[in-house]
């Protein structure tokens, strides 16, 4: 060595010692659960208006699922699958499954039978708990999926639940209640490696089978702490704080409910799950309940509005996402008295990334900043880039594909190891969406990559167009496509649901005059206005309430041009 120098530079810096009676806390599930059993165990769950009990009970119910299971034979390592509305049973599935060692696989019930098929076998779930209204959609793929050989049925109605029980499934173990109430209300839930897989589940694009993502226990406890964190840094609006009442209107089987289950859990805070989603149902949990916070998909929402009939909301903060919020729709949330913000992320990604929480300074009557994905919460690594990984300008006009780190983004999809080398391509993760970020960096969506509309060579925002006809009061909901051109390669094409009061009056040309007078007055460029607008009943949707611009695509590809 060369003294000049100095001692040889290491290539790492050395550990923390270690104390070897000292305890090394894994991020584990299971840690989610001291918090609110030391500081709130008396807080009530409710499962629509058949049951509530407090996170007390809920721990032990958590304590005879795992024993339930483990006497099943589920291990270290095997997958559990549930099918079910947003329950009790869900959350308590959220923590027994991983905290026994065991993999939560939340099945998107909504796939087509044969999909189903394909995520259970993919999985190799080998237990399930099923509500009895999916043991027909189950039971008829019972001889394609060998390894699935013990089910536990769920039942919501007494009469079913009590009456003999005996479905006639192959493997049946048994009902849920029946089962827990037999199971032991202790149980020890062991220290493991916090890098073992958790949960998975399958997204929902529109090309291809369903892609498995997945996420570690590590993974999901700092997702929750980054959630409650970017949740709580808002100084007045757009909170979830431990006053809360909270209740999804997200599917517990789509990205962990966005992860808030675990988030709620965690502060301790009444929980209300609302079973099938009927918007009645949930208008009156709403008012009987007290809820004030919850998330979902615009369409969801919209429904809700819809059973609400006029009826105040006020106090009920409601987080949209999963597709762009829609002016129309958040004008009239608000209308309703509710404190209405965006969210953005996707199933790879856990899923948050950004929150829409008011700004400091902003005017709170001006909702342009609400329909914006927002900013990056707390460990999120947020840029917008061009083809070759570099960052584009931040003045809001510049648009780029979004690209993220962060600790708990999937690491890949199961067993497809070359579609996940080309979302990690370059070592960062590829959303796909095209946004625009500002000076501030508050993210702007534009569009899906695979949704912007390309023709004579310029870039056409379908979500920017969608975002100017929904604003024509006669428009219920309204999707924008492209389709072929043979002079200009794509030109847009909207697709309108009229709303019932102007379904025998709204014309083509309304809404195509209404497109032209923005672009006279430079809003939008004259490309962009749509050579056509079909009318419909109703507009194509995937399993998760997205418009299915895919099939869209093929419905519409021969529509004929304008004139």
């Amino acid at each position: 060595m060369d003294s000049r120098f100095g001692p040889s530079r290491r290539t790492s810096p050395d550990p923390i010692e270690r104390t070897p009676s000292a305890y090394a806390y894994p991020l584990l599930i299971k840690q989610l659960l001291h918090t609110p059993l030391a500081n709130a165990p008396q807080q009530e769950i409710v499962y629509r208006t058949d049951l509530r009990h407090s996170y007390r009970s809920f721990a032990e119910r958590i304590a005879r699922l795992a024993n339930t299971l483990r006497s099943l034979g589920v291990g270290p390592g095997d997958t559990v699958a549930v099918m079910d509305w947003d329950s009790h049973r869900y959350l308590e599935a959220y923590f027994a499954v991983p905290m026994i060692g065991a993999v939560l696989m939340m099945v998107n019930i909504r796939l087509s039978a044969d999909q189903v098929a394909y995520t259970l076998e993919h999985a190799g779930a080998s237990a399930a708990l099923v509500n009895t209204d999916f043991l027909p959609l189950l039971e008829p793929l019972r001889p394609r999926l060998p390894r699935l050989q013990r089910v536990v049925v769920m039942c919501d109605e007494p009469a079913v639940r009590d009456s003999a029980f005996g479905p006639g499934m192959p493997g049946c173990a048994g009902e849920y209640e029946q089962l827990l109430a037999e199971s032991d209300p202790t149980c020890d839930f062991p220290d493991f490696d916090e890098h073992s897989r958790a949960t998975t589940f399958y997204t929902t694009g529109t090309t291809g089978l369903p892609k498995a993502v997945y996420f570690s226990h590590r993974q999901l406890v700092l997702h929750t702490l980054a959630t409650a964190t970017g949740l709580a840094a808002s100084p007045q609006q757009q909170r979830l704080h431990r006053g809360d009442v909270y209740m999804p209107l997200t599917p517990m089987f789509h990205v962990h409910a966005w992860g808030l289950p675990y988030v709620a859990t965690l502060l301790g805070v009444k929980q209300v799950y609302p079973g099938r989603y009927l918007p009645q149902r949930i208008v009156e949990l709403v008012e009987r309940e007290g809820v004030t916070f919850s998330h979902g998909v615009p369409t969801v929402l919209q429904m809700v509005l819809d059973a609400a009939a006029g009826r105040r909301l006020d106090g009920w903060k409601v987080v949209a996402g999963g597709s762009v919020l829609p002016p129309g729709l958040c004008r009239q949330a608000r209308e309703h008295g509710i404190d209405i913000f965006t969210g953005y992320g996707m199933s790879e990604t856990c899923p948050m990334l950004t929150l829409a929480q008011l700004p400091a300074g902003q005017d709170a009557g001006d909702e342009g900043w609400r329909m914006r994905a927002g900013w990056a919460i707390p460990l999120v690594d947020l840029r917008v880039v061009d083809e070759q990984l570099r960052d584009v300008p931040h003045d809001d006009q510049a648009p780029g594909e979004v690209v993220a780190r962060a600790p708990w983004l999937t690491q890949g999809y199961l067993g497809n190891p070359a579609a996940s080398e080309a979302l990690w391509e370059g070592g960062w993760l590829h959303t796909n969406d095209i946004g625009r970020m500002d000076a501030g960096g508050s993210l702007r969506l534009i569009d899906r990559l695979k949704d912007v509309i390309k023709t004579g060579g310029e870039w056409v925002s379908s979500l920017d167009l969608e975002h100017l006809i929904a604003a024509h009061p006669g428009v219920a909901e309204v999707a924008v496509i492209g389709v072929p051109c043979d002079k200009w390669g794509e030109r847009p094409l909207a697709i309108v649901k009229a709303r019932p009061e102007f379904a025998d009056t709204l014309t083509e040309e309304e809404l195509r005059q209404l497109v032209a007078g923005l672009a006279d007055e430079g809003v939008v460029p004259r490309y962009a206005v749509p050579d056509r607008v079909c009318f419909v009943d109703a507009i194509d949707r995937t399993s998760v309430g997205k418009f299915d611009k895919k099939t869209l695509r093929l419905k519409f590809a021969a529509a004929p041009p304008a004139g």
